[in-house]
């Protein structure tokens, strides 16, 4: 018996986007029906980080945009993917902190969620997450007390 389809990241965009005559209104009407409920699809974390990143850096569509499209879709409960209630968090901080990217605001949200604080990385941004903890290893590679 076969699985549940598989939703890519080109049909969220071309629904998002309204940009192509033909794909547009028939991936739109898809995911109308995943909306009425008779239809489920599976996806995968690559397939939202995917979409976030495109529609930030190629089509310089807002963050809340992204955010809003992006969590309607995902809160659809024909919309099967692990851990998706991260996502509201992920998308919350990604709208309150622009030098976040999408990818560094879920693994934000999956720190939580592992109830981890201490991250490893030289990435600056981290530090105006209250709840992360950003660590540098020092010239040795030791991490400080």
């Amino acid at each position: 018996m076969p699985g549940l389809p598989f939703l890519d990241t080109n049909l969220i965009l071309r629904h998002t986007l309204q940009d192509h005559a033909d794909h547009s209104p028939r991936a739109t009407a898809f995911i109308g029906h995943i909306e009425a409920g008779d239809q489920r699809v599976r996806t995968a974390d690559a397939v939202i980080f995917e979409a976030a990143f495109t529609l930030e850096r190629t089509y310089r569509v807002p963050r809340v945009t992204i955010r809003d499209g992006l969590w309607k879709l995902l809160s659809l409960p024909g919309v099967v993917l692990p851990g998706k209630l991260r996502y509201r968090r992920a998308f919350a901080l990604y709208v309150a902190e622009p030098k976040l990217s999408f990818a560094d605001c879920y693994f934000v949200a999956l720190m939580e969620s592992l109830r981890l604080t201490d991250l490893i990385s030289f990435d600056l941004g981290f530090d105006r997450v209250a709840t992360i903890t950003r660590k540098e290893p020092d010239s040795a590679g030791r991490l400080p007390a």
